[in-house]
C-alpha cells in the first residue's frame, strides 16, 4: 500500500519533523519485533534469505527449520520444539506449533487453508487500520502543525499510506531468517506497481502523463533502486548508507516543494499555463467517491436538519456503530458480505483508537467515547508492545503494569468527562489525533509482525524461500488497495493522478523501508548490517524493477507522454514474464551460476 496522494508535495522543515517522528515512533515498535538472540556476529547478518535447499544461519542455530518437512511426520513435533531456528520471534500466535503439533499430519491441508484465510484477514486488517483510522490522524496532525498539502503530502499521508509497506519491512528487517521477505516485498511491491497497475491505469483510461512529476519521480526511483542494487552487491549497509536512505527521501520531499514553488510562481506570472505538467487533483468530494471513502461509513450520512440535545449514551452507542443501516440497504451484496469480514476488525478499532477529523465541525469529538479512548489507548500499546510482554510485566513482582496503566487511565478519564461538555471539544483535542496515532501504529505493528510470521510459516511448509512470499504474497498483499483506489481514480477521469501516485509512493516505500529497517538494528557496536543475498532470485528482482523503469524512462517520453492501451498491455506482460522467470528460478527450472 501507500501511493495515494504522495505524487502532490513535499517537505521543508516540517516535513523533518514528520520524519524524525516516525523514526522514533518505529525506535519504539521495533522491541515488538523479537530482540536478536545472544552470540549473533557482528557484524549483524539480516540479509541471507534461506532457499529451500541451503541455510545461511545453520552455523549459529543448528539444524535449519526448513528440514522439519524432510523428516517423518512422527518427529515433526519435537523437532519444531527443539530446534532454536523454529522459534519465531514477537507475535501472539506459535504458527510453527500449531502446525506441525496441534493439527496431525493428515490435517495439514485445514491448517494451511485457515492459515491462508487468517493471512487474508490480517491484510483486511492493515487495510482498514490504515484508511480509517491511521491516515486520518495524520492528516490531523498536518492541519494542526498548519503544513500545507504539498508538505503533507510526501510526508505524513504518505507514511499513512505506506504504513503497511514500511512496518512490514521493519519486523522482517529485524531477524535474518526474515529479511528476505523484506527484500522481496520492497522490489516485489516496485515491479507490480510500476508494471500492473501503471499498464492498468493505461488500459483502463488512455491519458496525458504530467511530464516533470513523472522523470522527476522516475529518476528518483532509479537512484533508490541502484543504491539497494550496490548494497546487495557489496553485501552491507552502514550507518551512513543507512541515513543516506532517509536523507534521499528528505532531498526528494524538498524537491517537490521546490518543483511545485516554482510552477506557482510561473503560473502567477503568466509564464506557465494552468495543469500543463502537474496531476490534476480532484475535489475533497470527488477523491472521497473515488477512494470509496466518506464519512457515512460510520453512521453520520444522514444528520438531522436541526441540532439536538443527545445523551452521552446515545452518543457512545452512535459512534460505536461500524454499520450504517441506510447505506447498507443500497449497496450490493459482495459490499455487504466485505462489510461483515470488516466489522469486528472496525468495531475494536472504533473501541481503541480515537479519530480526529478537522474537516467536521466538531472535529470528530464524542465525549463518551473519546474519554474511554483515554483508557483503551494506553492499554492497546502496553498489551500489544513486545507482544504483550511489558504489559505483564509486575512491578517489584506485585503490580501488572496493565493495571497500573487501567488505574491513570481511569483516573484521566473520569477527570476529562466531567470537564469537558458532548457538544463543543476541548482546546486540547488535538492530542486524541496524537494518540490515535499511535493506537493505530501499535494495530499495523502487531498485524504485520504475525504477517511476517505466518509468512514463514507458510515458506517452511511450502519449502519456498522468504524472497518470493515476499515478491508474490506480501507484495501484492500490501499493494491491491493502492491497485483497486488507483484503477477506479483513473476510471473517475483522474488517470494523471493515479499514474503520479504509482511511482510516487514506492519512493517512500524503499527508501523509508529499507533505510529505517536497516537502522533501527544498528548499536553503537555494531553500525553495520549483512545484506548477503545467497538467491539468484533477488538479483532477477532488482534488474527487472531496473529494467521496468528504463523501460518507462524511455518510451513514455518517446511517446510524448501520451499513453495509451499499447503501453498497458507491454507493462503488464512484461509482469508476466518475470513472474515466470521468478517462479522458474524459485523452483530450480533455470539453474544459473551464483552470482
Amino acid at each position: 500500500m501507500g501511493h495515494g496522494a504522495v505524487g502532490q508535495g513535499a517537505v521543508g522543515p516540517a516535513g523533518a519533523l514528520g520524519l524524525a517522528g516516525a523514526l522514533s515512533l518505529a525506535g519504539v515498535l521495533v522491541g515488538d519485533s523479537g530482540a536478536q538472540p545472544a552470540g549473533t556476529p557482528l557484524p549483524q547478518d539480516l540479509g541471507r534469505t534461506v532457499p529451500p535447499g541451503g541455510d545461511a544461519l545453520s552455523h549459529n542455530r543448528g539444524l535449519d527449520c526448513w528440514e522439519v518437512r524432510k523428516r517423518n511426520s512422527s518427529e515433526w513435533c519435537r523437532f519444531v520444539r527443539s530446534n532454536p531456528d523454529c522459534r519465531l520471534d514477537g507475535g501472539f500466535l506459535d504458527y510453527l506449533e500449531g502446525v506441525f503439533c496441534i493439527f496431525p499430519p493428515r490435517l495439514l491441508p485445514l491448517a494451511v487453508t485457515l492459515y491462508a484465510l487468517w493471512l487474508l484477514y490480517l491484510f483486511i486488517i492493515l487495510g482498514v487500520t490504515a484508511e480509517k483510522f491511521f491516515c486520518p490522524n495524520l492528516s490531523a496532525i498536518s492541519t494542526n502543525l498548519k503544513l500545507s498539502h504539498n508538505v503533507a503530502g510526501v510526508t505524513f499521508l504518505a507514511f499513512g499510506n505506506g504504513a503497511p509497506d514500511v512496518f512490514s519491512a521493519v519486523v522482517a528487517f529485524s531477524d535474518p531468517r526474515t529479511a528476505g521477505l523484506a527484500i522481496g516485498a520492497v522490489f516485489g511491491a516496485g515491479v507490480f506497481v510500476t508494471t500492473v497497475v501503471a499498464g492498468g491505469i493505461a488500459l483502463v483510461k488512455p491519458f496525458t502523463a504530467a511530464s516533470r512529476p513523472f522523470l522527476r519521480d522516475v529518476i528518483f526511483y532509479m537512484v533508490a533502486v541502484f543504491l539497494t542494487f550496490m548494497v546487495l552487491y557489496f553485501g552491507r549497509i552502514t550507518l551512513g548508507e543507512a541515513l543516506g536512505y532517509l536523507g534521499l527521501y528528505v532531498f526528494y520531499v524538498s524537491t517537490v516543494v521546490l518543483c511545485t514553488w516554482i510552477h506557482r510562481r510561473q503560473r502567477r506570472e503568466g509564464l506557465a499555463p494552468a495543469g500543463a505538467w502537474e496531476p490534476e487533483m480532484p475535489t475533497d468530494a470527488e477523491e472521497q467517491e473515488s477512494l470509496g471513502t466518506n464519512s457515512g461509513d460510520y453512521g453520520e450520512e444522514y444528520r438531522p436538519l436541526l441540532p439536538s440535545q443527545e445523551t452521552s449514551l446515545r452518543i457512545l452507542t452512535t459512534a460505536l456503530s461500524p454499520l450504517d443501516y441506510r447505506k447498507w440497504r443500497r449497496k450490493p451484496w459482495y459490499w455487504r458480505l466485505f462489510k461483515v469480514f470488516k466489522v469486528p476488525v472496525e468495531l475494536l478499532l472504533l473501541l481503541t483508537v480515537p479519530v480526529v477529523d478537522p474537516d467536521k465541525d466538531d472535529l470528530n469529538w464524542k465525549r463518551p467515547l473519546n474519554c474511554l479512548h483515554i483508557l483503551t489507548s494506553p492499554l492497546l500499546c502496553v498489551l500489544t508492545l513486545k507482544s504483550g510482554a511489558y504489559g505483564l510485566y509486575q512491578i517489584q513482582g506485585i503490580f501488572p503494569v496493565w493495571g497500573l496503566v487501567t488505574l491513570v487511565g481511569s483516573v484521566l478519564a473520569i477527570i476529562t468527562f466531567l470537564t469537558t461538555s458532548n457538544e463543543e471539544p476541548p482546546k486540547y483535542h488535538c492530542v486524541f489525533a496524537f494518540l490515535g496515532f499511535l493506537a493505530s501504529a501499535m494495530w499495523i505493528n502487531a498485524a504485520a509482525t504475525e504477517l511476517v510470521n505466518i509468512l514463514r510459516t507458510l515458506g517452511i511448509i511450502f519449502q519456498l524461500s522468504n524472497t518470493v512470499l515476499g515478491l508474490t504474497l506480501l507484495a501484492w498483499g500490501n499493494s491491491i488497495g493502492d491497485t483497486f483506489s488507483d484503477l477506479t481514480m483513473a476510471r473517475q477521469g483522474y488517470p494523471r493522478m493515479a499514474f503520479s501516485a504509482c511511482f510516487g509512493g514506492i519512493i517512500f516505500n524503499i527508501l523509508v523501508g529499507v533505510g529505517l529497517g536497516c537502522l533501527l538494528q544498528m548499536t553503537s557496536s555494531q553500525l553495520v548490517v549483512k545484506l548477503e543475498p545467497d538467491s539468484l532470485l533477488v538479483w532477477i528482482l532488482a534488474g527487472a524493477l531496473g529494467l521496468s523503469l528504463v523501460f518507462s524512462f524511455v518510451s513514455v517520453p518517446a511517446q510524448c507522454f501520451q499513453l495509451g492501451k499499447a503501453y498497458g498491455v507491454c507493462l503488464i506482460l512484461y509482469y508476466l514474464a518475470f513472474l515466470c522467470v521468478a517462479l522458474l528460478t524459485e523452483f530450480r527450472v533455470i539453474r544459473l551460476s551464483a552470482v
